[in-house]
């Protein structure tokens, strides 16, 4: 009998030890709770003691959570149809408000942070213009719904620490029409940029068509220039060659007999000169006299088709 009631009593001290001890994990809040009121909060992680029997442990998780938000639509302020797509990182960040009004509850959580973030990407995005949206797009919005967000979960005991819009669409039947607005966009910036391109090709164009009429000009000019002076120097060796004697004796001889050759050129080898005609003479190898005596035929009075008095036909 003795040793049942042994065993009795350590069954009891070991359930009442049992109900005496519980354990805090790490990212965790345990709500200590008397007759189902909240007494107290441990965060520190590790064993610890209650009164058996009489107050009871809920645990809380405080780490950060993914909430993953339904896309919605929402209006700009232009009345432009948009789609969003948000997602929110939250956590716990006053136990015993959460536990007051939540329950402790994470679903129930999640239902009041679907309806603050909808209603501030909704408040944030009809304020807004579609271009000014598309424009804000990233840290900007994401930082402007957060703050708006979490002006309606403080009372709940919960902290959103990132509302982020991670898809941001138009509906199917809107897209067509803002494609094609962008597109006539983008087109009118190229045709913009062309015009520039060409008025800038036809300034290059007009300069070097005035620089090749320059150019050829001053080139022309110059040709002139040197054509007179080379007929200047022709001139000049010309009269060279006749102010010395000798040489312009010479010159007539020859020009004499170039004359000569050019009259007995074609079918025609018969000439009719005067006996007395210095180039009658040079045929019949007479004495000339000096050089400068000598005339040209086609200057030669004497040179006639025809026929004179004490006539010599060569043939």
């Amino acid at each position: 009998m003795k040793k049942i009631i042994i065993i009795v009593v350590a069954v009891l001290l070991l359930i009442t030890a049992g109900a005496s001890l519980y354990t805090v994990d790490y990212n965790d809040a345990a709500i200590v709770k008397q007759f189902g009121k909240a007494v107290y909060v441990e965060t520190t992680p590790g064993l610890h003691l209650k009164i058996p029997f009489v107050q009871d442990v809920q645990a809380i998780y405080v780490g950060s959570r993914i909430y993953d938000i339904p896309q919605s639509d929402v209006i700009t302020r232009d009345k432009k149809s948009m789609i969003a797509d948000d997602y929110v990182i939250w956590m716990v960040k006053d136990v015993i408000k959460y536990y007051q009004t939540l329950g402790g509850v994470s679903t129930r959580a999640e239902e009041r942070i679907d309806a603050a973030v909808y209603n501030a990407t909704k408040n944030i995005i009809s304020s807004m213009t579609q271009d000014e949206v598309i424009a804000a797009r990233g840290i900007e919005l994401t930082n402007m719904i957060t703050a708006e967000s979490n002006s309606d979960m403080a009372g709940y005991g919960i902290e959103i620490k990132m509302a982020e819009i991670k898809a941001l669409d138009l509906p199917e039947d809107n897209k067509a029409a803002v494609y094609e607005r962008m597109i006539s966009e983008r087109g009118n910036i190229a045709a913009g940029y062309t015009a520039k391109g060409e008025a800038e090709a036809q300034k290059i164009r007009n300069e070097t068509d005035k620089q090749v009429t320059i150019t050829l000009a001053n080139a022309e000019k110059e040709a002139e220039t040197l054509t007179a002076e080379g007929e200047a120097e022709y001139m000049r060796i010309l009269s060279d060659a006749y102010n010395d004697a000798d040489k312009a004796e010479f010159y007539n001889f020859i020009r004499s007999l170039d004359a000569l050759k050019a009259s007995l050129k074609g079918g025609n080898k018969t000439l009719i000169l005067d006996r007395d005609s210095e180039i009658a003479k040079i045929l019949y190898g007479e004495d000339l006299g000096s050089l400068d005596q000598m005339v040209f035929p086609a200057n030669d009075a004497s040179v006639t088709e025809e026929v004179l008095p004490e006539e010599n036909t060569v043939d």
